[in-house]
């Protein structure tokens, strides 16, 4: 039966048998069953259902999880016996394909173990599990057989609605997940055929083959804005509204600073004071002020929104902030962590309005030499709110209210930034596509915005604070001599084999990178940068290196941040948008307070929960962007577009287009002038007769073919010189 007809109560699948006939011999490991004894223990009469476990049997007994004692008579393994006596077991996650198979992924394997779709006994893609594996046969890929679901990665799934008299089904919006969801008629919560609803898988019976649910959140209608933007936050587990409770609380804070708050904090409310930020932006959760003191010097102030005063640990706030981890910043809405009330209004740092801040305050020179630094807690009243743009033509050479106050900061940013740029942080360069939107939602136009001299000056003075901070709480001693608990931003070293792989190609493409020391690296990715600027290669060997590159994430143990060359580093700088940041203020102050050290393993597993959030929010951020560009090309099927090169895979050629980067893919069997093959080391394809080469970076000419917009699939022919 098709995917999408299946009945739960159909016959077992062949999955669900193997993982029977493997768990009766398991739990019997003495004794040998022929496939009729097999049957009978396992309580099957149907003659068809008897020929599939004659046929498991075989295919175990192949594997080597069973031995043929006599004619037809099987036994577990010995070998088997004693691996499953010392829980010869791997646990790991379930990277499932669209076909059904899978991958386990674990770090304790040298490589991900294979599971067929018949293996993987009702685990879903991204399930942690323990996994079985099969005695490696020669010159064969490891398989395994998924034994246990130890943790479920989710339970809630976003999908169509197809209903029939006597049941319904949700098709999951997903490839990944290879089944439907039955929902019972009770069920549906008002959902009506074709509609894009959430559904909540609540049972999943050992003998059937689909998982049964309930219908949680009625979306609507497939295709409108609200209900797409809606169906990607469930699809990434992230709430649409927040709980009442949190609400209520949120609505009893004022926004209003008692003046026997300001009387505990240092004042910065004469002294001058702005915003830099996006045009769009609502919460400000940074400020910048500057003075100049007697002696000459600069005193610069980097305040930030003192979201800990209002935030109190076990308030349903907090529960929640810390539960979404992030917030999510979709193409068309920003999901904040915090209500509005207090991300918009009373922690905003908005012109005009007393505000609390948690600050780290620099004396500095004109060379940006730090003379002396302070941290705590302040208030201050910021006198304008700038947009990048305005600055930006400010530094540019136009006038301007406060220009020299924004000149200074800008010159001291400029010096930070050559310092760090000069001890090895490494220059990647980052674009943000921008969508101009019509009153529905719907995409009408892209741009494409890209870091100037303005988001320098903020983030340079971010970055310092950001160090400084960590600097600060990670030379602290206890009395043991330990480092206190902190929350770090570390950003490990790239892989070596992936940097030798790297280097070697450069230096087909006539370019050197050096590897043999870390300065080396870091100065040879700089000057790379600088050598392929405004070149064909440009973005292939940008993309290339940044997949060299780890993943930055939180944690108590500081290693540094490889990317930025600083031996300490955290996030202290928004709080308003991340939990880890408000951690960080409250174990700023607790040492401050001169406190003993945290509890370690609390904050590792408040870290690693951080950590895994910021990556959920960054997908769900990508799948709207890429729901968008879908939207976008749907009125322009048939046209045709300049792109570049963006991967190669053995299933096609990914195209960015250069005006909108949307990407889209070239099916390779529809290149139907040669047959082509992959070189993956080479990140090219060749063709096998004529020899005609594709590869990364390279700039083509594509039409649009089709576009999926549930999918969000956009798919391309190529374009081909007359």
């Amino acid at each position: 039966m098709s995917k999408k007809k299946q009945n739960p109560q159909a016959n077992i699948a062949r999955n669900e048998f193997t993982n029977l006939v493997f768990n009766l011999f398991s739990a019997n490991s003495e004794n040998a069953f022929n496939f009729r004894q097999t049957a009978s223990q396992l309580g099957i009469t149907d003659k068809r259902e008897k020929d599939q476990v004659r046929s498991i049997l075989e295919q175990l007994c192949l594997q080597g999880s069973l031995v043929e004692m006599n004619r037809g008579k099987y036994k577990l393994n010995p070998k088997l016996i004693t691996a499953i006596a010392k829980a010869n077991t791997v646990t790991g996650i379930v990277d499932m394909k669209a076909t059904g198979k899978a991958y386990i992924i674990s770090p304790d394997l040298p490589e991900d173990v294979f599971i067929e779709s018949n293996n993987t006994n009702h685990a879903l893609n991204g399930d942690k599990v323990k996994v079985h594996i099969f005695p490696k046969r020669k010159n064969h890929k490891t398989e395994g057989i998924i034994v246990e679901i130890v943790e479920r990665a989710k339970k809630q799934f976003v999908g169509i609605i197809h209903v029939s008299k006597r049941f319904a089904f949700l098709v999951p919006d997903s490839p990944l997940i290879s089944v439907d969801i039955y929902i019972p008629l009770t069920a549906l919560k008002g959902a009506k055929h074709g509609q894009k609803a959430v559904a909540l898988i609540t049972e999943w019976p050992e003998k059937a083959t689909n998982p049964i649910g309930e219908i949680i959140h009625v979306l609507g209608q497939p295709g409108e804005n609200n209900v797409e933007m809606n169906a990607i936050l469930a699809e990434f587990d992230f709430p649409l509204e927040f709980p009442k409770a949190a609400e209520n609380e949120a609505k009893r804070i004022k926004n209003e600073v008692p003046a026997e708050e300001i009387a505990k904090r240092r004042d910065f409310r004469d002294i001058w004071t702005c915003t830099i930020d996006p045009v769009d932006a609502k919460d400000f959760d940074d400020a910048l002020s500057l003075q100049i003191l007697p002696d000459g010097n600069w005193e610069v102030g980097v305040h930030i929104a003192d979201v800990s005063h209002y935030v109190t640990p076990g308030t349903a706030i907090d529960t929640e902030a810390y539960e979404r981890g992030t917030s999510i910043y979709l193409v068309d809405r920003t999901i904040p962590m915090l209500p509005e009330q207090l991300s918009n209004l009373v922690c905003s740092l908005r012109p005009d309005e007393e505000k609390l801040c948690f600050s780290a305050v620099f004396k500095m020179n004109d060379k940006a030499e730090i003379l002396n630094e302070w941290f705590g807690r302040t208030v201050i009243k910021s006198d304008r709110r700038y947009a990048y743009e305005e600055v930006q033509v400010m530094i540019e050479g136009a006038e301007g209210e406060y220009k020299n106050e924004l000149m200074t900061l800008h010159n001291l940013s400029s010096k930070l930034r050559e310092e760090r740029f000069k001890k090895g942080s490494i220059a990647f360069k980052s674009q943000e596509v921008k969508f101009k939107l019509d009153e529905k939602g719907k995409p009408v136009g892209v741009m494409i915005k890209e870091q100037k001299e303005a988001n320098w000056l903020i983030e340079d003075f971010m970055l310092l604070a950001n160090r400084r901070v960590a600097e600060k709480i990670a030379t602290r001693k206890n009395k043991d001599g330990d480092a206190k608990t902190f929350v770090y931003r570390i950003h490990d070293e790239p892989n070596p084999e992936k940097l030798i792989r790297f280097s070697e190609f450069l230096q087909k493409l006539g370019y050197r990178f050096q590897t043999t020391s870390r300065k080396s690296i870091t100065a040879s990715f700089n000057s790379l940068f600088d050598q392929i600027l405004g070149k064909g290669e440009e973005n292939m060997i940008e993309t290339i290196a940044i997949r060299t590159m780890a993943r930055a994430e939180y944690s108590t143990h500081n290693i540094g941040h490889y990317g930025l060359s600083f031996k300490y580093y955290s996030h202290f700088t928004s709080p308003i948008r991340r939990y880890p940041d408000l951690m960080v203020h409250r174990l700023l102050q607790w040492y401050l307070d001169e406190k003993p050290s945290a509890s370690q393993e609390e904050y590792d597993e408040k870290c690693k929960h951080s950590s895994d959030m910021e990556r959920k929010a960054m997908e769900a951020e990508r799948a709207s962007i890429k729901y968008k560009q879908a939207e976008y090309l749907m009125d322009r099927i048939g046209e045709e577009f300049d792109g570049l090169i963006s991967g190669v895979s053995k299933w096609g050629i990914f195209v960015e287009l250069t005006e909108s980067k949307c990407e889209g893919m070239v099916s390779l069997r529809l290149m139907n002038d040669d047959f082509y093959y992959l070189d993956e080391e080479n990140y090219r394809i060749i063709g096998q007769r004529w020899g005609k080469i594709y590869r990364l970076g390279d700039n083509i000419r594509i039409k649009v073919k089709k576009i999926d917009l549930q999918k969000k699939q956009m798919d391309f022919d190529l374009v081909r010189e007359r």
